[in-house]
């Protein structure tokens, strides 16, 4: 009884001082989400533990969990598609989140009835309707899934999303830029699939694109830049650590231009290139120059070697070492640490690589929310964490 009594004792004074300067999700509400009818659990600042079978709805409340930040959630799904099959075709996710010692409520979903597949959610922010980007004033969030683990093999658009998240992170107001350019980038395109000629049509849509892609690729010159720094800081005071660390480099002409001539020169030369390419750009029917084709370079720091080119137990180990440098960032940047979402990551470590990504966890103070088919899996956290066994759309402590 003694043991225990001290096993307790300790968690609550890790789960006391966290909630100091930590954000946690303190109660966590569902109704008609994907599997779940109805779903209600109340929380404390420890990392969160999801045990069950394959199929059980763990993966379900960890996308939930990512829904209460702006964006589509970590699956990126349509909203339609998170409303549970038998109910009525909306779905509700509502939660208390506390951080630095203030308290929201944050609701969002969708209205009972909807189905269209483009439809938004709507988002109340202590009762006020907002947009979904107002949440990134309340919540930062990173995660890990397994859909991520062929990230440095994938296709340079999995990177760039990579690395747009990380954007997001150290300065939510990009996200204007990001919708702007992308909404101009589409527009012109769809002027060449309609044979249109308008010279006043395509210069505003260019000058939009120069303008907004600019500005990406010094937010992503900066957000890499800052995440380097950190990195090699960590180094000095900390030796290796348990996950390799890893050497970034951006690919892209914007962001190469930009590292050596003034913005305002960049953004009148890439809007001059882009007039220059429109009949280049009308054959291919889509923009062949811009910040929507750079690329995130990533090398394994101890081995000098290009991630792509390092084994898969490398490259997974490689990507938890960047997701918890991007979590540090993010505590460094905003005085507490983000939720962190992940997703089946247990079951793919040695148990040195395990018990090594608990003591991480537990040093950035963070309500990691991670999923598991083994409990086992989770001993070393057992003291420090809050477990729940999930079957079905029904969650047990």
């Amino acid at each position: 009884m003694k043991a225990n009594r001290t096993g307790r004792g300790k968690a609550q004074a890790i789960a006391a001082s966290a909630a100091e300067t930590q954000l946690f999700v303190r109660t966590l509400k569902l109704t008609d989400f994907r599997n779940y009818a109805r779903a209600d659990l109340k929380l404390d600042a420890r990392p969160v533990v999801l045990v069950g079978d394959n199929g059980s709805g763990k993966t379900n409340l960890l996308e939930a969990v990512s829904l209460l930040a702006p964006g589509q959630g970590l699956r990126g799904r349509p909203y339609s598609e998170l409303c549970r099959k038998e109910g009525a075709g909306g779905f509700a996710v509502a939660a208390n989140l506390v951080s630095r010692q203030d308290e929201v409520e944050i609701g969002t979903g969708l209205a009972a009835g909807t189905r269209e597949e483009s439809a938004g959610r709507i988002v109340r922010i202590a009762g006020k309707e907002e947009s979904a980007g107002a949440l990134a004033e309340h919540v930062q969030l990173v995660w890990l899934i397994p859909a991520m683990d062929g990230l440095f093999t994938d296709p340079a658009s999995e990177r760039r999303r990579f690395l747009d998240r990380l954007v997001l992170a150290v300065d939510p107001k990009m996200r204007t830029p990001l919708g702007r350019y992308d909404r101009a980038m589409r527009q012109r395109n769809r002027l060449f699939q309609m044979r249109e000629g308008s010279r006043a049509l395509f210069d505003g849509l260019e000058q939009q694109m120069a303008e907004a892609g600019v500005a990406i690729a010094a937010a992503r010159l900066d957000a890499v830049a800052r995440l380097i720094a950190l990195i090699e800081r960590m180094r000095a005071a900390r030796g290796d650590g348990p996950f390799p660390w890893a050497l970034i480099e951006l690919e892209g002409r914007l962001e190469e231009v930009l590292t050596r001539q003034p913005a305002t020169e960049v953004e009148d030369e890439f809007r001059a290139r882009l007039e220059e390419g429109r009949e280049r750009d009308r054959a291919a029917c889509r923009a062949l120059e811009g910040p929507h084709l750079s690329d995130l370079i990533v090398f394994h720091g101890p081995k000098d070697t290009p991630a792509p080119h390092c084994s898969s137990g490398e490259q997974k180990a490689l990507l938890i070492g960047l997701i918890l440098a991007k979590a540090e960032l993010i505590k460094e940047l905003e005085g507490a640490c983000p939720l962190v979402l992940l997703d089946e990551v247990a079951a793919h470590l040695d148990q040195a690589h395990r018990e090594a990504l608990f003591g991480e966890i537990l040093r950035l103070g963070t309500q990691a929310w991670m999923t598991g088919t083994d409990r086992d899996l989770f001993a070393p956290l057992a003291e420090n964490a809050q477990i729940f066994a999930v079957n079905r759309g029904k969650i047990a402590a």
